[in-house]
């Protein structure tokens, strides 16, 4: 498995547009819709690629800090995680970790900080992931009930 960054071509635009067809179509995130290319353009692109097939990808994009002082000083470069998916049956192999850390790897000069939001269904593992194995901090939560 390699990870490497590329270019927003039709075959890549295709790619991620059928990953994110599955992605919502398994249900695991509140409110998540499938993309359109106007979701994608803009940003940086990571795949991860088994025997040269996509298997996962990792995109966002450079911003700077406004009111997230407690976090970090105002104008602060950081990098956005806009999606990160792996393949259902490419999960739990490293491929997410691959994916976040080469992203990392990539920004680190041009942004002092990742910062991703997740409305994922499953927070117990993605807080594992997130916090445990990628080593992030907890900045805030927005939680909900039906009435």
């Amino acid at each position: 498995m390699i990870v490497r960054e590329v270019e927003l071509s039709q075959d890549v635009l295709a790619r991620l547009i059928a990953f994110s067809e599955a992605w919502a179509a398994e249900g695991s995130c509140w409110g998540y819709r499938a993309n359109a290319r106007e979701d994608i353009d803009g940003n940086r692109i990571f795949l991860a690629l088994d025997g040269g097939q996509p298997v996962g990808y990792l995109f966002g994009k450079a911003a700077r800090s406004e009111n997230m002082q407690s976090v970090m000083p105002e104008g602060t470069a950081f990098f956005e995680v806009e999606e990160l998916y792996v393949k259902p049956e490419y999960r739990s192999r490293g491929i997410g970790t691959a994916l976040f850390d080469f992203a990392a790897n990539a920004v680190r000069g041009e942004a002092e900080y990742m910062v991703l939001s997740t409305a994922t269904k499953n927070w117990r593992a993605i807080l594992h992931f997130y916090l445990e194995e990628l080593g992030m901090d907890f900045w805030s939560a927005r939680l909900f009930k039906k009435l």
